[in-house]
């Protein structure tokens, strides 16, 4: 599996992004996907990940600002980013995984979300 994260940028407080996870070579079902992000000098932390069954899961941080989407015909996953916030600034990373044999966890590019006060 391959994943090509795309949609970061530089946006005000309060703004909105969204970002797309593209995922292609997929030999083997997803069974979940994830968005996980990591700021300057902390450790990658967990956002938001949905089940190829529609499950959502979100941190505390962005429960009710933060909306992840995945459509399962064309193996994308979005981010919907809302009333963002300064502490929101980081590298976000897309997450592929399967959890039934054969197992993977397979990792995308990071891109940059910047949102500044």
């Amino acid at each position: 599996v391959q994943l090509q994260a795309s949609g970061g940028g530089l946006v005000q407080a309060g703004g909105s992004l969204r970002l797309s996870c593209s995922a292609s070579r997929i030999r083997f079902t997803i069974s979940v996907m994830g968005w996980y992000r990591q700021a300057p000098g902390k450790q990658r932390e967990f956002i938001a990940s949905v089940t190829n069954g529609g499950t959502t899961n979100y941190a505390d941080s962005v429960e009710g600002r933060f909306t992840v989407s995945r459509d399962n015909r064309d193996n994308t996953m979005t981010l919907q980013m809302n009333s963002l916030k300064p502490e929101d600034t980081a590298t976000y990373y897309c997450k592929a995984q399967r959890t039934v044999t054969p197992t993977y966890v397979t990792w995308g590019q990071g891109t940059l979300v910047t949102v500044s006060s």
